[in-house]
């Protein structure tokens, strides 16, 4: 890929000319991020739906309730992580595990009275391993009994997100999304954008030349999560069961 990314390059022009192109660029840029503001207003006025506050969740403790799993906060953002029993870490979702490779410092959701939690569509003592093996920080419990409940009317085993909030130990979903909207979790494939060749995948509309050797959500190397190797590296087995 070096040689291809060598030769392929944007055309050289001086200072004054290039910074008329990027401040061009800067209008769309901040429309984009005004836009998105807008986007973020509407979704605070939505209207929420209530869910069952009892709803069992597993944890390291066994059974505990969608309630308990606020752990005492206002706020709830449960990730739904897509899981295949039975699997090595290898072949667990690594579009899943790319969103959470993202999620590290939890304090400043804390901050805001949000907890942050994995609740993994597979069983607990067999996922909670794959959690342990990427060496992640968040609370992870196994949604199984509750998924029907939980997802109702969309599709299980499909990565989602979802926002609630508790009104003393009543509890209401105020936002979900699925596919491309988890990639608000992202920041590899934001700083990716930012580069002149991109996210380096086929879909992508770039000039011709431009290297797009991965595939379309290119997240794996060699067979496995990219994120998986430094786990294997430092000597970690990724047999779950």
């Amino acid at each position: 890929m070096k040689d291809s990314a060598t030769a392929a390059l944007p055309p050289v022009v001086d200072r004054d000319a290039y910074q008329a192109e990027v401040d061009a660029l800067r209008i769309r840029e901040k429309a984009h991020t005004h836009e998105g503001d807008a986007i973020a207003a509407a979704r605070r006025r939505l209207p929420m739906v209530e869910v069952d506050a009892g709803l069992t969740l597993t944890g390291p403790n066994g059974p505990l309730t969608l309630l308990d799993a606020f752990e005492g906060r206002k706020q709830l953002i449960a990730y739904y992580f897509m899981w295949h029993p039975g699997h090595p870490a290898a072949e667990q979702c690594q579009g899943c595990t790319w969103c959470n490779g993202n999620v590290g410092e939890l304090s400043y959701l804390h901050s805001r009275d949000i907890t942050y939690a994995v609740f993994c569509q597979g069983p607990y003592a067999e996922s909670v391993r794959y959690r342990d093996f990427m060496g992640w920080p968040m609370p992870w419990y196994s949604a199984v009994d509750s998924l029907d409940e939980l997802l109702v009317g969309r599709k299980i085993n499909m990565m989602h997100i979802g926002c609630y909030v508790r009104d003393d130990d009543r509890v209401f979903e105020t936002w979900w999304t699925t596919i491309r909207g988890v990639e608000a979790m992202d920041n590899s494939y934001s700083l990716m954008d930012l580069t002149v060749y991109g996210r380096q995948e086929a879909h992508e509309d770039s000039p011709a030349g431009w290297p797009q050797q991965w595939e379309v959500g290119g997240l794996t190397a060699d067979g496995r999560p990219i994120s998986q190797w430094s786990r294997l590296e430092a000597g970690r087995s990724d047999e779950l069961t």
